[in-house]
């Protein structure tokens, strides 16, 4: 967060977290948040009979590499696409730096025939609905605010406040390209 702007951040970053707040939602393993995309945790990810049901073609792993989230291709083989993200869920991670990665993941796996995404971390709290969140802004044109409301309704979901202030980036440089190119 820049020094001048810290107090208007933090309110933004409040705000959000009032939206975040107003889910009556139980955290439950794996929830369809969009038509078939799904935010979920790694005891799903890492379950394949769960995957078959759900019919998961795609994953995209918020926590690769860390410890308990062990996920490759070789994993998966040939029934799922796997994409690994080492993200630490951290106050200092730059997340965004997969934002666009992320979204375009996404966005194939749900393009393609009889496409569902899976997007996991461990919790499927904060890394991975930090990406579904950036997918919603950069691929269907949502707002932030709106994008957490979309999601709020079908998942619990709690992104840590650096994620947050990253994603309010986004948004910003979104709105401020769109008024320049409405196209956009």
């Amino acid at each position: 967060m820049s020094g001048s702007n810290q107090p208007l951040d933090l309110m933004l970053i409040k705000e959000l977290e009032h939206i975040l707040d107003s889910c009556a939602l139980e955290l439950t393993a794996v929830d369809e948040v969009w038509p078939n995309l799904y935010i979920g945790n790694v005891a799903v990810a890492q379950n394949r009979n769960k995957l078959h049901k759900l019919g998961i073609t795609h994953v995209l792993n918020a926590a690769h590499s860390k410890q308990g989230s062990i996920g490759d291709q070789s994993f998966y083989g040939n029934t799922c696409v796997y994409f690994g993200i080492p993200a630490e869920d951290s106050g200092h991670f730059d997340l965004s730096q997969y934002f666009k990665h992320a979204a375009d993941f996404i966005h194939k796996g749900l393009k393609s025939k009889d496409g569902k995404v899976l997007v996991h971390c461990i919790m499927g709290l904060s890394r991975s609905a930090t990406l579904v969140l950036a997918y919603f802004m950069l691929r269907q044109r949502l707002a932030l605010k709106d994008a957490l409301r979309q999601v709020v309704q079908k998942r619990a979901i709690y992104p840590n406040r650096n994620f947050l202030s990253l994603l309010l980036k986004l948004d910003e440089q979104l709105t401020r390209r769109r008024r320049l190119c409405p196209l956009l």
